[in-house]
């Protein structure tokens, strides 16, 4: 983390170079923390682990989707498998949508 006299000043690591500090006065570390969730991928069971903001994210495009977090995954998944013939890392694609909805939200959330 940037020391606290590096933000005021936005000095970075960099003598000369502007600082942006990545944190919020207010971020809390526990979205870091791995969530494992039992889900069901187009009637399979699974247990899926993310952060616990994935977790959030999954649950507001839900939201504006009107359905479960379940069944977004199993979009994805069914999606993944037509499009691509499945995907090696599907956490790690599940956290790329959620960063890509995030760059993109629709305009309903």
């Amino acid at each position: 983390m940037i020391p606290a006299s590096k933000r005021t000043t936005g000095q970075g690591r960099w003598p000369g170079k502007q600082c942006i500090d990545p944190f919020k006065a207010d971020f809390d570390m526990l979205q870091t923390q791995p969530v494992s969730r039992s889900v069901r991928l187009n009637g399979f069971s699974t247990c899926l682990r993310l952060e616990a903001v994935y977790w959030s994210i999954l649950e507001r495009i839900a939201a504006v989707n009107h359905c479960s977090v379940s069944a977004v995954l199993s979009y994805v998944d069914r999606e993944i498998h037509l499009r691509q013939g499945g995907v090696r890392n599907f956490s790690g694609l599940i956290r790329v949508i959620c960063v890509a909805w995030l760059q993109d939200p629709p305009a309903a959330h």
